[in-house]
């Protein structure tokens, strides 16, 4: 049987985690999962959630038994890869990339669009 302190350890770690590489605020692992919506997959909030919810069965002794060590090992391991893995100055690259996308695609469009109106009006 896992240690409460164990547990605790663990939804500290993530929270750490996503704190550190996806820059999300908040007290604890719970908050920090509300709080990252889509920015996680979903398989890695459902194991994180699983985290959460044991810890805080960890406090009812009946309720505690009910609890999956080897469910839990894997479902922390399996979160704490996925947050190891992301670069958080890659997401930053790439949010400045899409910001200057999007303004490119837009810029075009409104030259089209006054080309367009420049010809209508004679002026080309």
């Amino acid at each position: 049987m896992m240690a409460d302190d164990t547990i605790t350890t663990r939804t500290e770690r993530l929270a750490k985690l996503m704190e550190d590489r996806l820059g999300i605020g908040g007290r604890g692992l719970e908050a920090k999962l509300r709080k990252a919506g889509r920015s996680l997959p979903k398989w890695v909030r459902r194991r994180a959630a699983k985290l959460v919810e044991a810890e805080r069965r960890m406090g009812h002794p009946k309720l505690s038994r009910q609890i999956d060590p080897a469910g839990l090992d894997r479902a922390y391991r399996q979160c704490e890869r996925y947050l190891d893995n992301i670069d958080p100055m890659d997401r930053h690259k790439d949010r400045i990339l899409g910001f200057l996308a999007v303004n490119a695609v837009n810029l075009g469009i409104l030259a089209i669009g006054l080309l367009v109106v420049l010809k209508a009006g004679g002026h080309l």
